[in-house]
Formats: structure tokens, sequence, C-alpha cells
């Protein structure tokens, strides 16, 4: 799913659910009628409230601040408990998603051949007052610039910095 239509199907939702005991009450058909234009929506529908049961029991609520306690739950990779750490804690984490990872290695920032080779990198190599948003704006990079199939090297304003070919002109 994109964001985009993530953040579409959600943000009503969003308005009116805003704890765990609220997403449990609203219950798994209501939910997946929520989110039906998200791909997986069913399966994503139950592991969030399976995931919500699982705060309310085990956490009082609370979403965990601690990577392996994410990841524990439904439905939370390491990527999601990366953006929850860097995001809702605070904590110096890299979500490395495709972009993050086509970007690292494109612009040898961070080569790796796993998404955790190069999260580790990452998270070396990015200047601590950097560390809080350094993902999302490489998410934006190659979101917007350095493009899977057609990179727009021809207005990135890192192609001196760049190995990688062919550099395209408009």
């Amino acid at each position: 799913a994109t964001d985009a239509g993530v953040n579409k199907a959600t943000r009503p939702l969003f308005k009116k659910i805003r704890t765990p005991k609220a997403m449990v009450d609203l219950g798994e058909e209501k939910l997946r009628d929520a989110i039906k234009t998200i791909g997986l929506f069913r399966t994503k529908a139950k592991n969030v409230i399976a995931l919500s049961e699982i705060l309310l029991r085990d956490y009082g609520g609370e979403v965990p601040a601690d990577r392996d306690l994410l990841q524990s739950l439904p439905g939370v990779g390491r990527k999601t408990a990366n953006v929850v750490m860097n995001m809702a804690f605070g904590q110096p984490t890299m979500a490395v998603d495709t972009h993050v990872f086509r970007i690292s290695n494109r612009l040898m920032l961070a080569p790796g051949k796993t998404v955790e080779e190069v999260e580790t990198v990452l998270e070396k190599r990015v200047p601590e007052d950097f560390a809080l948003h350094a993902h999302h704006w490489l998410i934006l990079h190659g979101r917007y610039l350095c493009k899977a199939r057609l990179p727009e090297c021809w207005r990135c304003p890192l192609t001196d910095l760049c190995p990688f070919e062919p550099k395209s002109v408009a």
C-alpha cells in the first residue's frame, strides 16, 4: 500500500479511533470496511485488532518503546518498528524501505545486500543531528527524484556525489 492510500483510508478512522480500546470496540469487521481500499486489508484488520488486544492486555493500552517488543506484535515488522521508535519515541533509528535501500546503494551512502545491513551502516553514518528525519528525506529523494526505473538525475542536487549511471538529461 502507498502512504497516500493508507493516509486516505485511515484519516477518517483515526479521527474517531484514538486508543487500542476504541479499536477493539470497533471490531474487525468495521475496521475491514474502513480500510478496504488498502491492499491486504483483511490481514491488516485482523492484525490491528490482535495488536490492540495485546496492547490492552500486556501493556496497559500503551505502545512499548522497544523494537523487539514492537516486532512481537502482529503485523509489525522491522521497518514499522523503526518508524514507531523514531517518530513516537525520538530514537535515532532508520526505517529502510525500498526507496531508502535503493538510495543508500546508489549513492554508496550505506551499501548493503540486506535491509539490516543498510540500516546498520546508516545508523553509523548519519550524524546524530539528522537521525530523526534522515529516513524521511531518503524516502522522499527516492520517491520523487532517484526513482527506480527513471531516475531524474538531471534535476538531482547530488549528481556530483553519485556514482550511479547513466545520468539522465531532461
